[in-house]
């Protein structure tokens, strides 16, 4: 590769599942890496993607799926599952001849690829835990932590969506090796501005207590505008102001969002957060939990609030309906910074991040030549 976002010809094996964020962000990483050249095979496990998960895959030259529904290292028991994966993870490997291999997660870096290896840290079960609990996860979780502590000490670089992620994942695991962080990035094009309707949107799944979205329910029945919102368990009623929309279509979830005035995401625990991001490119003002990783990356373009008082939620969401002026400059703030946010920014940088680590995997020393947002590898 002859400049940093040169990966012409670059042979990629990158693991993933179809549950949630995880797959928004392969899928949008993968498209630009295979735009500029580029073959990438995204080994999934897990759920079965859906057919629209499938079609997104197959409408990416250059774009391979290999799905096998093996447990995900973060459920229950799942190590003989893990095992497995590991084996058919080896086997697509000699198959595929890649350069690299980028793990959306940490067990699988402990096995014997022989070529070099990164592990992206999108969340992990210790730090959500310590987040949405208050307290470290119990005891049956001690072989979770060992085996990720394994994997990060035996991939050639660790990357964290947040600086905020990164340290957790140094407190969780006592991890100071290489490590870099790159934002992630949607592509701006598929996200866009409708004339603006007075709701607000949220979106997750209720099951996942780090989305909070117990708290924007509670809050609802005060607001001056009714609340949608998007993803699986939310039940509403006719009674209720909450309009519960289930699990949306990619495209079905980006016209709800370029309608929405406001975007609200009390979450408990977020290393990155995509909706904002997708909400933030549709034009929606964001009411965002004040936690470090948001604030690290939306700074002063939204407005925050404390994840357990429903009064701050409520005071903010009230505000922003009632003041248009303030409404529409923050959602002008939100959409610029979300732009710089792309997808093509961060496939520049990890363009940059895969030449440097197979540049130090090979004895040599590259310097580079871009640091926004700080992709290189780093000794911590």
């Amino acid at each position: 590769m002859s400049n940093p976002a040169d990966v012409r010809g670059l042979r990629v094996l990158m693991t993933t599942d179809a549950v949630g964020g995880v797959w928004s962000y392969a899928l949008y990483l993968t498209r630009e890496l295979c735009k500029r050249g580029a073959e990438v095979v995204l080994a999934c496990s897990g759920p079965e993607p859906s057919p629209e998960q499938r079609a997104e895959v197959q409408a990416i030259p250059g774009l391979g799926l290999e799905h096998a529904a093996h447990s995900l290292e973060w459920m229950d028991d799942p190590w003989a599952d893990v095992y497995r994966e590991g084996e058919r993870l080896l086997q697509i490997a000699r198959t595929f001849k890649p350069d690299l291999v980028h793990l959306n997660g940490y067990c699988h870096a402990a096995l014997p690829w022989g070529v070099p290896t990164i592990v992206v840290a999108h969340s992990c079960v210790v730090s959500w835990w310590r987040s949405v609990f208050r307290d470290d996860p119990p005891e049956r979780y001690r072989e979770y932590r060992a085996r990720v502590a394994l994997g990060l000490s035996c991939c050639d670089t660790v990357v964290a969506p947040s600086a905020s992620m990164l340290q957790s994942l140094r407190e969780a695991y006592g991890y100071s090796g290489p490590a870099a962080v790159i934002f992630n990035g949607a592509p701006v094009i598929e996200y866009f501005r409708r004339p603006k309707q007075p709701f607000y949107l949220a979106a997750g799944r209720m099951w996942d207590r780090a989305k909070n979205l117990e708290l924007v329910i509670h809050a609802a029945p005060r607001l001056p505008w009714p609340v949608r919102v998007a993803g699986e368990g939310i039940v509403g009623s006719e009674a209720s102001p909450v309009q519960a929309m289930g699990r949306l279509a990619r495209a079905d979830l980006a016209r709800v969002m370029s309608e929405a005035s406001v975007f609200l995401h009390p979450a408990r625990y977020e290393p990155f957060g995509l909706a904002p991001l997708e909400a933030g490119l549709s034009g929606a003002a964001l009411i965002l939990a004040g936690l470090d990783s948001l604030r690290e990356i939306w700074g002063e373009t939204a407005l925050y609030v404390a994840t357990e008082d429903p009064d701050e939620l409520v005071d903010a969401a009230t505000r922003l309906a009632n003041d248009p002026m303030l409404r529409h400059s923050l959602a002008r703030k939100a959409e610029l910074r979300a732009r710089e946010l792309s997808s093509a920014a961060m496939a520049r940088s990890y363009g940059e991040l895969y030449r440097v680590t197979m540049a130090q995997a090979r004895g040599g020393s590259l310097a580079p030549t871009s640091s926004q947002p700080a992709p290189q590898p780093q000794q911590a």
